[in-house]
C-alpha cells in the first residue's frame, strides 16, 4: 500500500481500535495469479511481543480456504471511516481529496481443523459480537445441530507477519486547515463523516 509519511499510522491502539470497530474484514488471496476476496468478520488478537493473529471463519462452500497452503501468505483489509473533503474549507490554495483509515494485515493463514478448536472459536466471536446487546444470543451446540453447522464451517487463524497503517486525515494541510474540515465534517449528517472528525480531533488533540 502506498503510505506517504505523512498518513503512516503504528499505533497499535488506533491500529486495533479501528480492527474492533470495523471488524468486516476483506480476505484476499491471488491462487495463480487471479485475486479472489472474501468479506468476513474477524478477531484481532494481539498479545504483547507479537504482531498478532485474526481469527474467523467461512462456510465449507466457498473454495477460499483451499487457497491456503503452507508458506503462503494471505492479506487482510479492514476500511475505517472516510469523507470528502472540499478545497473551499481550506484557508489556503488545495484541491479535492478524501479523508479515510485503513489497515492491511498480511500473515500466514493455518486452518482450524480440530472440533473443538473450532466450537470454541465460534463461541469466542459470538461472545465478541453479542456482547453489546441487551439480550446476548449464545449457539448452545449439542447433537445433530453441532455436527452440522460445524460440518458447513471451516475455521482458521492468521499469523501476522506484515502490519500497514494508513489514517488520511489532513496531516499534510496547516494546523488551520485541519481544523476547519473537523468543523465541516461535524456538521454533516453522515455519520462517516462525523466519525473522520472524531478522528481528527484525537490527531489533533495529541500533537497539542
Amino acid at each position: 500500500m502506498y503510505i506517504p509519511e505523512h498518513f503512516k499510522e503504528t499505533n497499535p491502539a488506533r491500529i486495533s481500535a479501528l480492527i474492533e470497530s470495523h471488524p468486516l474484514g476483506m480476505l484476499v488471496t491471488a491462487p495463480e495469479g487471479v485475486p479472489y476476496v472474501s468479506h468476513l468478520p474477524f478477531i484481532f488478537e494481539r498479545p504483547a511481543g507479537t504482531q498478532g493473529k485474526l481469527r474467523g471463519h467461512m462456510a465449507r462452500a466457498n473454495p477460499q480456504w483451499q487457497h491456503f497452503s503452507i508458506g503462503s501468505e494471505v492479506l487482510a483489509v479492514f476500511q475505517g471511516p472516510d469523507a470528502y473533503v472540499s478545497p473551499s474549507w481550506y484557508s489556503s490554495p488545495g484541491v479535492p481529496t478524501w479523508n479515510y483509515a485503513v489497515v492491511h494485515l498480511r500473515g500466514k493463514p493455518r486452518l482450524i481443523e480440530d472440533e473443538f478448536e473450532l466450537e470454541a472459536l465460534l463461541e469466542q466471536l459470538t461472545h465478541v459480537h453479542e456482547s453489546h446487546m441487551s439480550n446476548p444470543w449464545k449457539p448452545k451446540l449439542t447433537g445433530e445441530r453441532r455436527s452440522k453447522l460445524l460440518n458447513i464451517i471451516v475455521g482458521f487463524e492468521i499469523e501476522i507477519t506484515h502490519i500497514q497503517g494508513k489514517f488520511k486525515l489532513s496531516q499534510n494541510r496547516p494546523l488551520e486547515d485541519q481544523q476547519e474540515v473537523v468543523e465541516e465534517l461535524n456538521q454533516s449528517n453522515n455519520q462517516s463523516d462525523t466519525a473522520v472528525a472524531k478522528l481528527m480531533s484525537g490527531f489533533i488533540h495529541d500533537k497539542s
